[in-house]
């Protein structure tokens, strides 16, 4: 049986909304298109910091896959990428919220920081905003 986690980055590469690789992962980044910057756990050290440092400095969370190059690259169906980027928040607080049940307060800021960014100005199923068909 796969992972919740491990299916949602499948759904975000198949919607599109997947960077996949170290310098893919980075020029999304840097584009500020990237909600989050994950990397395996067997990622190279040099890897991890580079997609550490451009996350923080584009305002990506950063997470590190409790899972190995060739588990992601089966999933991704890449090689064995070390790095991948996520563009859609909502999926990204949701593959944070998976990992990080062992240990929930590690990622607990990130994990509210992308719901924000997914739904800014509250929830999005809030019925104060004007629907644009309705208006006139």
């Amino acid at each position: 049986m796969i992972n919740r986690d491990l299916q949602l980055i499948g759904i975000a590469r198949k919607a599109g909304l997947l960077a996949v690789g170290l310098d893919a992962s980075l020029a999304t980044a840097r584009l500020g298109r990237a909600s989050a910057v994950l990397v395996t756990n067997d990622a190279s050290t040099g890897a991890s910091k580079r997609a550490r440092i451009s996350a923080e400095e584009c305002g990506a969370v950063f997470a590190v896959l409790p899972y190995t190059k060739s588990e992601l690259g089966n999933i991704t169906g890449r090689g064995s990428p070390g790095t991948i980027a996520l563009l859609d928040a909502g999926l990204a607080a949701e593959i944070l919220k998976s990992i990080s049940k062992a240990m929930p307060e590690r990622y607990e800021k990130d994990i509210e920081y992308l719901k924000d960014k997914a739904h800014p100005g509250g929830n999005r199923n809030d019925n104060t905003a004007v629907n644009w068909r309705t208006t006139k």
